[in-house]
């Protein structure tokens, strides 16, 4: 039940545009970063907005030209792609492929090749799973949070050994 003093509203509150500004401004003649805020929903991981912010800390949609820039990734350089490499070394491993050894590049043609034979494997095994994107986008949001938190910051690295 709302305070007597308050006029009571079934409007929802603004909130005040001060809260999603900086507290100090930056300093005059300061590059303005390369910052962007994602909105998540964390429950799914799907990313709800993704707004640029500017020197003032004023938040902006970003234009399509810029979300598909920030879209780019080099070869390998997505979750899935992490994925993919991690089961080729595990079946590297256990073909008795020898870690850190130098392979001559592939070909554009045998590069393709690997990946489909690569997609064939992991889609008989319970890597598919992983593999979802569903999975993906809650492994996403749970890396995130946990890099924000500082928590990978604090804990020593652990290695397995076999």
């Amino acid at each position: 039940m709302p305070p007597i003093d308050e006029n009571p509203t079934f409007e929802p509150k603004s909130p005040a545009p001060e809260a999603r500004r900086p507290k100090t401004p930056p300093a005059e003649g300061a590059a303005s970063p390369n910052l962007v805020s994602l909105t998540l929903d964390a429950a799914t991981g799907r990313i709800v907005k993704i707004e640029g912010i500017d020197a003032t800390g004023a938040r902006r949609e970003l234009p399509e030209d810029k979300r598909t820039r920030l879209a780019r990734t080099e070869a390998g350089a997505t979750l899935q792609g992490i994925v993919e490499q991690a089961f080729e070394a595990g079946i590297a491993y256990v073909l008795g492929d020898r870690a850190g050894e130098e392979e001559p590049p592939e070909s554009d043609d045998d590069a393709e090749l690997s990946r489909m034979m690569l997609q064939s494997l992991i889609k008989h095994s319970a890597a598919e799973r992983l593999m979802q994107r569903e999975i993906l986008a809650r492994a996403i949001v749970g890396t995130l949070i946990d890099q924000a938190a500082g928590f990978n910051a604090a804990a020593p690295e652990k290695t397995a050994t076999h």
